[in-house]
């Protein structure tokens, strides 16, 4: 008997059955605890236009694969999970894989771990190695659709219009931008009930009163995710009240808002759906013999290359990617406040933000706000622009002196830097330890994990890099150890294939 059966602490999860409306999808889950206890709670999206027919074999299929990505963070809990829905053989092996990928990535990055989430009565927990690591049996079923049958007709879409998902995070407000400035943009804010919306708050009220193609559905799947983790006797009671940087147990999350998105994509028939994330999202990390993605596995090149497979397959014409991953954090902050100073304005990169009249602020205390202080003050930018005090900059900063940032060690090192020679912070232990010049922070970066020019579809590279380049100390790429000077030729954008080019 394996440790990990300590986990499976409930019965039987049931997604379903899917109803579907013009403007709205929802699913019931059911818990079946082993007591023969049940609960219910729908996981709903709804949308300001008419995206579905509840005749359309398609649109019901679809509706059934965005219900069922919340369920892909509880393959270690139940013994059997059971989709009802419209679901095709290729929509059933993504579910499986995505689900068993998510299990081993919550294994290593949750119950292996100082997880302050989780009672002491269930750690630490011991590794054991397994051919599966999802615990749960997977059923699908068909209860309300029986007459359907998923068709294999492609979707019509336009290579020159690109659905964002968006927030008022820097990456997000960077790749609006500089979208807006090649193609047609359809903005998706996918208002997710509670706090995570405040973030957006700012950068959705800009966008909407002036950006034609602004789409806001809305989602409870963070009402659903504090649902079921009422449901897991190894969770604390009071899990609410704990202040941290991650959630208690799940990390399939960004496809939740993907697949939101997805209803907006085919409607509009963009061709490109687009996520902001940079050069350091991409992590592969071992522990103990298991391999994973140290949490990030739904911000990575590999989920991105993954679902851009899974729409061929589909054949829905779609290609997801981000256009960040050459960037560091650094270089999408200087190019977002240096072209694009508009947009800047409305970034809220803060879980903790708050409502200050008719605007949402960022807290000034976090981790991740003195690394934006940081930033900005280093690239000589004004955090005062986006909501900080004067006050708060002056905090931030002291608090770099003593306190880390959370960045791979060389965009660290590279801030830390920048900092100290312009005085802007002092020379203390930790600074003196971190700061350390590297020059190819500031520069696009290439290497064999994390940023790949062959990740980008061909289209795209000429006008991108017409863009960020001005901004960049050049390009380079890793050989071996050392950092290499490229010249991103025309010959170089436009002759190396798209990995993903269907065949």
């Amino acid at each position: 008997m394996s440790v990990l059966d300590d986990f499976a602490v409930l019965k039987t999860l049931h997604v379903g059955p899917v109803t579907v409306s013009p403007k709205q999808v929802r699913a019931a889950y059911r818990v079946e605890a082993k007591d023969g206890r049940q609960d219910e709670c729908d996981l709903i999206y709804s949308y300001e236009e008419a995206c579905f027919d509840k005749n359309s074999p398609a649109d019901v299929n679809l509706a059934s694969m965005m219900l069922a990505q919340v369920a892909l963070n509880y393959g270690l809990f139940f013994e059997t999970i059971e989709f009802d829905g419209l679901f095709d053989k290729t929509d059933q092996r993504f579910l499986s894989d995505m689900m068993e990928n998510t299990s081993r990535e919550i294994l290593a990055n949750k119950l292996l771990i100082d997880n302050e989430f989780i009672k002491p009565a269930y750690k630490p927990l011991k590794l054991e190695k397994q051919k599966r690591y999802t615990r749960a049996r997977i059923v699908f079923s068909n209860s309300a659709y029986a007459g359907l049958s998923v068709p294999k007709s492609s979707w019509q879409t336009r290579p020159d219009r690109y659905a964002i998902l968006s927030s008022g995070g820097k990456d997000s407000l960077l790749t609006y931008g500089i979208i807006n400035d090649i193609g047609t943009a359809y903005p998706v804010f996918i208002n997710e009930s509670g706090r995570h919306w405040f973030t957006a708050v700012n950068a959705f009220r800009h966008y909407r009163d002036r950006v034609k193609h602004t789409h806001k559905p809305w989602c409870n799947s963070d009402r659903v995710f504090n649902w079921m983790l009422r449901h897991l006797p190894f969770i604390r009671e009071d899990y609410a009240s704990v202040r941290a940087d991650i959630y208690p147990v799940r990390l399939w999350t960004v496809a939740v808002f993907i697949f939101g998105v997805l209803p907006v994509a085919k409607k509009n028939l963009a061709g490109n759906v687009l996520i902001g994330n940079e050069y350091d999202t991409t992590v592969k990390g071992n522990l103990a013999g298991l391999s994973h993605y140290s949490g990030l596995y739904d911000q990575s090149r590999y989920f991105d290359n993954a679902m851009t497979r899974y729409y061929r397959d589909k054949g829905w014409g779609i290609c997801q990617y981000s256009i960040l991953r050459s960037l560091s954090e650094l270089l999408i902050m200087k190019i977002l406040v240096n072209r694009y100073p508009e947009l800047q304005r409305f970034q809220v990169s803060c879980h903790a933000a708050h409502k200050a009249g008719d605007r949402m602020l960022p807290c000034g205390r976090c981790e991740k706000c003195r690394r934006i202080i940081g930033m900005l003050k280093a690239l000589g930018g004004d955090p005062e622009a986006c909501g900080y005090t004067q006050d708060q900059v002056s905090k931030g900063l002291e608090a770099l002196e003593n306190h880390s940032v959370k960045q791979i060690g060389s965009d660290a090192g590279h801030l830390y830097h920048l900092l100290l020679s312009k005085g802007l912070i002092r020379k203390t232990k930790l600074t003196g330890k971190m700061a350390k010049p590297h020059p190819e922070i500031t520069a696009l970066r290439f290497d064999r994990e994390r940023s790949h020019l062959s990740d980008l579809p061909v289209h795209i590279r000429t006008p991108l890099f017409a863009i960020l380049s001005p901004y960049a100390d050049g390009a380079v790429k890793r050989h071996k150890t050392a950092w290499e000077r490229i010249e991103l030729t025309p010959e170089l954008l436009t002759q190396t294939p798209y990995q993903l080019e269907e065949s």
